[in-house]
């Protein structure tokens, strides 16, 4: 069957279709990005001013309309942390059902982190063993750990690349002392939930970073992935400390042209390195084995296991009527 999966994020609105069936990998069919940078278009009350909420809509109508012309047999429809957390994030889906007939389901932040876990370990398979998760999204950073499919433990915290830059980032580029307290305050809330949510947990076998800003980091870090095999290269802590002081330097416009680094991440990238780094510090890790799924896939993961009666309720809606 064909899916199609549109994910309303901080940052972008990413449509998916892909072919599912079960006992197979979902195989991608289509995929397209309209960038919203939705942490820029909040007023002093956190709600998302009108000219954001215009973009959102805008951004699922075209998708909606994509759909439409492919033609897919189901389509699922979610939203993470900038709609979740909004003031008006409730107005805002209404404002979107009203306007575009996409029925959002708005995950929270441990449905992300579960279900990226689940794209995870169907990546890398069990060997991989005790896996420890990070997740970098636009708005939120989940955490999360454990040996089966889903995690144990999780936790989601509102340090995303998009939400550090706009509230401790906000010259372009960075002053030091910028830099500084968004690092401060990120190694204080990651040791925290350490020694809350994480300390009776074994030693992970594997670290895993996924998500687009940790797979920019990587790509420029690491270098581009194995012309054979295709594995994306690893991210090691030694690395991204080298590559901080560069990108501190430089001005948004100038880090998209970096390698790995798109125009719609070169503002909050240099964030997502601080807060990244400093997470790896607290939670003592030196290298970060890259995942290419994560939520996306995790939510298609699901509604295969549901079609073959072997896993939850796939994380969907009715879908629109696009007719």
């Amino acid at each position: 069957m064909r899916l199609g999966v549109i994910d309303v994020g901080s940052n972008t609105v990413h449509l998916l279709v892909v072919d599912a069936h079960p006992g197979a990998s979902p195989a991608p069919y289509h995929s397209q990005r309209s960038v919203l940078r939705l942490m820029r278009y909040l007023d002093a009350d956190g709600a998302i001013v009108e000219e954001g909420v215009r973009r959102i809509v805008d951004a699922i109508r075209e998708a909606a309309d994509t759909v439409r012309e492919i033609g897919v047999d189901d389509m699922i429809a979610t939203a993470t942390s900038a709609i979740r957390e909004a003031a008006n994030g409730e107005e805002v889906l209404a404002r979107i059902t009203r306007e575009t007939g996409v029925v959002l389901r708005v995950l929270s932040g441990e449905d992300e982190a579960r279900i990226t876990m689940l794209a995870v370990r169907r990546w890398l398979g069990w060997s991989a063993g005790e896996i420890l998760l990070f997740d970098i999204g636009g708005g939120s950073f989940e955490i999360a750990q454990g040996a089966d499919e889903y995690p144990d433990v999780q936790v989601s915290l509102p340090l995303g690349a998009g939400r550090s830059t706009i509230n401790f980032l906000p010259e372009d580029p960075p002053t030091r002392e910028a830099v500084s307290r968004l690092r401060a305050h990120a190694r204080a809330e990651f040791t925290r939930v350490r020694d809350e949510v994480f300390a009776d947990r074994p030693r992970p076998k594997r670290v895993v970073g996924t998500s687009k800003t940790i797979r920019s980091l990587a790509r420029l870090v690491g270098g581009p992935a194995d012309p054979i095999t295709g594995d994306l290269a690893q991210l090691h802590y030694v690395g991204l400390r080298e590559w901080e002081p560069t990108l501190r330097d430089m001005p948004g416009s100038v880090r998209e042209y970096l390698p790995g680094i798109t125009p719609e991440r070169g503002y909050q990238i240099m964030a997502g390195a601080v807060v990244l780094r400093t997470a790896m510090k607290v939670f003592e890790v030196d290298t970060l084995t890259i995942s290419p799924w994560a939520l996306r896939e995790g939510i298609v993961l699901r509604y295969i296991d549901a079609l073959d009666g072997r896993g939850a309720e796939p994380v969907s809606e009715p879908a629109p009527e696009l007719g």
